[in-house]
């Protein structure tokens, strides 16, 4: 998949991984004998994704030796947010430059683990003509995407804690999924984010319903841990 680029999202102060975050950053935390970081590259070399970007904040310099002596197969290129954290929306924006000619963008959180086929999702976003592709899950949590049932397309957002409820599009049929933090983008998409500066990804997608193509990809099968929380770190250690 060597038109394809991954953006591994690491440039997270992790503070909800505190005290481990202490000295180094989230990506650097381990798990299994390896940092995240290290997990989340073995997965982008088991898909065939030779080209990654990996964003770095908190601890930067860390990452950076690190990348710096890993046997990727490929190239891994840093984009450097140590003067200003920008969220996933700003940092893909500021990452740009270094995405070179590949014209699919697959985004990965640091702190996720998941069996997900890589591969099966980029497959299907190219098949369903997509703009982008989140990967989603039935599984309990705060804040959902809403889809049409029939075709997944999205339709809009809800905090169930809170009732805030943003839904450009009235579905027939809603199903309500919690979001992987993995997502697939084509290389157009990046036009759509007006700015640099610190933005999340989330009311992009939102604000781009009516506009684009965007749709859930189910991998209910699939192990997924979000290991980005100290107690459920904890719990898995343990």
């Amino acid at each position: 998949m060597n038109n394809i680029t991954a953006v591994i999202f690491a440039a997270g102060l992790g503070t909800r991984l505190y005290p481990l975050t202490a000295d180094r950053p989230k990506a650097m935390v381990c798990y299994e004998g390896k940092p995240l970081l290290q997990h989340a590259l073995e997965k982008m070399s088991a898909a065939g994704i030779r080209n990654v970007v990996v964003n770095v904040h908190h601890f930067p310099d860390k990452i950076v030796d690190f990348v710096r002596t890993y046997p990727f197969a490929g190239r891994i290129r840093v984009s450097d947010e140590r003067a200003y954290l920008r969220d996933t929306a700003g940092g893909l924006k500021f990452a740009e430059p270094l995405l070179g000619d590949s014209d699919i963008i697959l985004l990965y959180n640091v702190d996720i683990l998941s069996s997900i086929d890589l591969r099966a999702m980029v497959a299907c976003h190219l098949a369903s003509g997509a703009d982008a592709t989140l990967a989603v899950r039935d599984r309990q949590t705060a804040r959902y995407f809403v889809f049409e049932r029939d075709n997944m397309q999205l339709c809009g957002w809800k905090n169930v804690k809170t009732g805030e409820e943003i839904m450009p599009v009235s579905p027939q049929h809603p199903v309500m999924m919690a979001f992987s933090g993995i997502h697939v983008v084509n290389r157009g998409f990046l036009d759509n984010i007006p700015t640099v500066e610190k933005a999340s990804l989330t009311p992009v997608y939102l604000r781009l319903i009516n506009k684009c193509r965007i749709f859930g990809y189910q991998h209910q099968a699939d192990m997924w841990m979000d290991v980005g929380k100290y107690d459920e770190f904890r719990n898995i250690l343990t």
